[in-house]
């Protein structure tokens, strides 16, 4: 993990410091007290050998250690009584190592997911703030991958691995304090081979990054592909082509699979060679413990006993060490794509000067051009007109023209590139973002319902509206008479997407959230298109409804739908062409009225 990695992953456990100390105080008592209980095993086996009295250990310095510490307990016992004292402080000890242990663990539990917690609200509001463009060019399920999986993935990178590496550098010290005391000779030549167990498993954990990278990868690709087939699950179907998804499917799972098997390959080699290391040190140990010109005096049998027991039990933790470099490599790989969408730049920051929005006068566009990129041509190219108060100004113009692009910069989901938009007089760069929007009121030809209530989606402009006043807002909308034949009425849980209603149904269902809202400035994007003739009259009534009083900017693709609006702004390649009345702009023979002719000479055509 890199130094700034580190650093930034150290700043999410600030708040649990105080909880993650605890949980390694606790660790470091409960691997001492692993220590003592190899230092019983000395009096327990001079009582079993009977070559020396119990708190003896020949000329070792382990024999001052013994005495201090089990002197007190013992005393002058011996035989039966020494040993069922020792075994009583044997099962106390394991009492309390085991009680720390648990107390480390849970303590360890409240710092990661508390981490991962942190994480995935400080993403989720990164997400919020994020450019819609972001959305436009990552993949939905790629995004999910991120705040769900990799968070989690995520959260092993430090208190997970740091416990481990503290718990196991403790047992291990101790052990290795144990055996120094019963043989120094003995233990320096054992750690003679330790450089080569450290130059392989760095060997393996460099390999091992990368492979755990392109896994977290691959892993992300595999979500992003399930989440965007299951949306279009209708699409799949009606066109036949299940076979073929569930083809491309199992290749896609199928390279997963093989990317997962070459990293575990990484991932499982530090525990057996670290093993294979042990067993040769082991058998190091005995040769050398044969040998007495090697380590001096002789060992008594209870110590050679007592240091290959000893030597032993250090295999496992350096086994547990010697897997915290994989298990942090494959952390490292989430941290960091998480890390990643963190530095996204934030579109949705406010002016350290902006000031509330107000709509009193007028809305001018002046000269607005907007690109979506640096690289691309402009959408829009110098468009200017102004909306009064009260008026309703439709926008129309061919497929692709820039329509919907305009009215996404009025919200301020985009910023001009260049010109500005007033709102009176004042650009709306200078305006907060949240007071504009609480003036504005959307319905676009994708309505967006959640998998919540009729009512809470109704309501989601104004969480605090009375049961009362979403009923009237529905019945504005004309949506209360199939809201009645729900269920459960408005408490009628609509299922991802509104998929329980028709597109009409859902079309009114906006169109009262429009109205709960009660914004003066509403904006409309082709909030009639693709609706048959019934749901067609019933919205266009809960829209003309929604018009009343209120300065309105509309789209419309069927030019009938605006043909009394106050005044129409024609929009062709980004650039405003023809404004004025709809007698005005058919009188003209512009591009308005080509668009007009070609539409109802369409629609005269007889099925």
């Amino acid at each position: 993990m890199s130094v700034s990695t580190t650093r930034r992953y150290l700043g999410l456990l600030r708040p649990y410091w105080w909880i993650f100390g605890l949980g390694l105080l606790s660790e470091f008592i409960a691997s001492a007290l692993d220590g003592l209980v190899v230092i019983l095993l000395v009096p327990l086996f001079n009582i079993m050998f009977g070559s020396a009295g119990p708190l003896e250990a020949g000329s070792t310095l382990l024999e001052p250690v013994i005495g201090m510490l089990l002197g007190p307990i013992i005393g002058s016992a011996t035989g039966g009584a020494a040993i069922a004292r020792l075994v009583l402080l044997l099962v106390a000890i394991l009492l309390v190592k085991n009680a720390l242990a648990v107390a480390a663990r849970q303590a360890s539990a409240l710092v990661e997911e508390g981490v991962v917690r942190d994480l995935r609200q400080r993403l989720f509001g990164r997400l919020l703030a994020l450019d819609l463009g972001f959305f436009q060019r990552t993949r939905v399920g790629l995004v999910v991958s991120s705040l769900i999986v990799d968070t989690d993935g995520a959260k092993g990178a430090i208190p997970t691995v740091l416990a481990a590496l503290f718990r196991n550098a403790v047992m291990i010290l101790t052990l290795l304090a144990i055996l120094v005391g019963i043989s120094p000779a003995l233990t320096g030549l054992t750690l003679l081979a330790l450089p080569l167990l450290v130059v392989g498993v760095r060997i393996l954990v460099r390999n091992l990054r990368r492979h755990s990278r392109a896994w977290t990868e691959e892993r992300g690709e595999l979500t992003a592909a399930v989440t965007e087939r299951l949306a279009a699950i209708k699409l799949i179907r009606g066109y036949g082509q299940e076979e073929r998804e569930a083809s491309a499917f199992a290749e896609q799972t199928e390279r997963f699979r093989r990317r997962v098997v070459k990293t575990q390959r990484y991932v499982a080699l530090p525990s057996p060679i670290s093993e294979v290391f042990g067993g040769l040190v082991i058998i190091l140990v005995i040769w050398a413990g044969t040998r007495p010109g090697l380590i001096g005096d002789p060992l008594t049998p209870s110590l050679t006993i007592l240091f290959v027991v000893s030597a032993l039990r250090v295999m496992s933790p350096l086994k547990a060490i010697a897997q915290v470099p994989a298990h942090l490599a494959l952390a490292m790989a989430s941290t960091e794509r998480v890390f990643r969408l963190l530095d996204e730049p934030v579109a949705e920051r406010e002016a350290p000067d902006a000031v509330p929005a107000a709509f009193a006068g007028q809305l001018i566009f002046d000269r607005v051009t907007f690109r979506y990129s640096p690289e691309e041509e402009p959408v829009l190219r110098e468009v200017s007109f102004s909306v009064p108060k009260g008026r309703v100004v439709a926008i129309v113009g061919p497929s692709g023209a820039g329509k919907t692009t305009l009215l996404d910069l009025v919200p301020r989901f985009y910023d001009p590139t260049e010109g500005e938009i007033r709102l009176d007089g004042v650009p709306l760069t200078r305006l907060s973002r949240r007071s504009l929007r609480a003036l504005i009121g959307l319905v676009s030809q994708d309505t967006v319902l959640l998998n919540d209530t009729v009512s809470n989606n109704i309501a989601y402009g104004r969480p605090d509206a009375t049961p009362v006043e979403v009923a009237a807002a529905a019945a504005a909308a004309n949506a209360a008479q199939f809201i009645a034949e729900l269920p459960r009425g408005y408490e009628t849980l609509l299922g991802e997407r509104g998929t329980r209603l028709s597109g009409g149904q859902r079309q009114r269902i906006a169109i009262a959230r429009a109205l709960l809202r009660d914004p003066p400035l509403l904006i409309l994007d082709e909030a009639t298109s693709a609706l048959d003739t019934e749901s067609e009259r019933l919205v266009q009534e809960a829209i003309d409804r929604l018009m009343r009083t209120r300065t309105v900017l509309v789209v419309a693709h069927r030019l009938a739908t605006v043909r009394h609006a106050d005044e129409i702004v024609v929009i062709d390649r980004g650039r405003l062409v023809e404004r004025g009345s709809h007698d005005e702009l058919l009188a003209r023979g512009g591009l308005y009225r080509r668009l007009y002719d070609l539409q109802f000479r369409t629609d005269e055509v007889p099925a």
